[in-house]
């Protein structure tokens, strides 16, 4: 009997099972799940923190090329293709105004299009050649009725290189070209590459020897060309520029620099007539003169006594480069107006208003009836 009971005892024990242990004190994060076989992901800012450090670069360029596969790809600042090959540029936006180089719009190059979408602009230039190395932008307007003015916020730019062996310096409509070397201000060589990696050196004709380059008061830059930071009458001659890339040098076209001893200012402007005294049905020439500094464009604007009432008159405007020494250059610009029947309306003061960026200056004349 006494073994039985131990024996029920023991199966009671079994069936309810052992007693609580005592508790310990749980450690800090023990009733937590822990992932098994679970990368940890690292920690990255937020959203709106990334946004913030990236809105400058986006509001800066609004500019993408379309690659080949239909995707798009911002821009860096420079850009390099092979010659042949053509290329799309979209800019966003429902007002865009794009900048290219100008000769395609001198030779009103048909192989440039520019659609405007509803949501975009787009650019695209088809059998790309070395010439149309250049910059290419492109910014959005904002208007207000009929004035427009450009967002700078939301502008897109990049320079692009059509490389090509066979031309290494990017070609112009002419052999020889004209530079002037103005005391106060920066003077460019334009001898630009298709090539960025070309090494390009400056030379002068005669004497023949190459020109040091600085970095300092002559710089080079495959977007322009030779800077003559501050041009001084030492500069003056016939240079050109000389090529290598993986190959045969190459010779650019030359340049006839001159200084300009014309100083800055509002025109220098005189004027004169074929006579101060004029019978009926006479021919009488009043003739403008400005001279100016040879790459400022001067612009005229006449006052003469039969205006009100229409008097028929003929206005002619022309200039040209006169030589005042070696190496020094002026241009003469001139505004002819002609009454070629006299009459007493026509009798009067003639006034010539000559204009260039730096100012305007009035002359005036008077013509008296016999």
């Amino acid at each position: 009997k006494r073994l039985y009971k131990h024996c029920l005892v023991f199966f009671i024990l079994l069936v309810i099972g052992q007693p609580a242990k005592s508790k310990r004190p749980k450690e800090p994060g023990e009733n937590k799940i822990k992932p098994v076989n679970k990368k940890v992901k690292p920690k990255t800012p937020k959203t709106k923190e990334r946004e913030s450090a990236d809105s400058s670069l986006k509001s800066q360029s609004i500019l993408t090329q379309v690659t080949d596969k239909g995707h798009f790809q911002k821009l860096a600042a420079t850009l390099s293709l092979a010659a042949g090959q053509s290329i799309e540029l979209r800019c966003k936006g429902s007002n865009v105004t794009w900048n290219y180089p100008s000769y395609l719009d001198t030779f009103k190059d048909s192989r440039l299009s520019i659609k405007q979408l509803d949501r975009y602009s787009q650019l695209i230039l088809a059998n790309s050649t070395a010439a149309d190395t250049g910059e290419y932008s492109c910014w959005l307007q904002l208007c207000n009725g009929n004035k427009c003015r450009k967002d700078e916020t939301k502008t897109g730019s990049t320079y692009i290189f059509f490389t090509d062996k066979e031309e290494l310096f990017v070609p112009t409509p002419s052999y020889f070209e004209i530079v002037y070397l103005n005391p106060d201000k920066p003077a460019v060589i334009p001898c630009r590459v298709t090539t960025p990696s070309a090494k390009v050196t400056l030379h002068r004709e005669f004497p023949a020897e190459e020109i040091e380059i600085d970095g300092t008061d002559i710089i080079y830059d495959a977007k322009k060309g030779f800077v003559f930071q501050h041009p001084t009458p030492d500069h003056k001659g016939i240079v050109y520029c000389k090529a290598e890339s993986q190959g045969a040098p190459q010779i650019s076209i030359k340049y006839h620099l001159l200084y300009v001893e014309v100083p800055k200012g509002p025109p220098s402007t005189t004027i004169a007539v074929s006579s101060s005294r004029a019978g009926l049905s006479d021919r009488v020439n009043v003739v403008c003169t400005v001279l100016g500094e040879p790459d400022v464009a001067v612009n005229f604007r006449w006052q003469y006594p039969g205006q009100e009432s229409e008097r028929p008159v003929i206005i002619q405007n022309f200039w040209r480069l006169i030589n005042r020494g070696i190496g020094h250059t002026t241009r003469i610009s001139k505004s002819v107006l002609l009454v070629e029947d006299f009459e007493d309306i026509d009798a009067g003061n003639y006034v010539c208003i000559a204009q260039n960026l730096q100012g305007e200056t009035t002359v005036a004349i008077k013509v008296e009836l016999k």
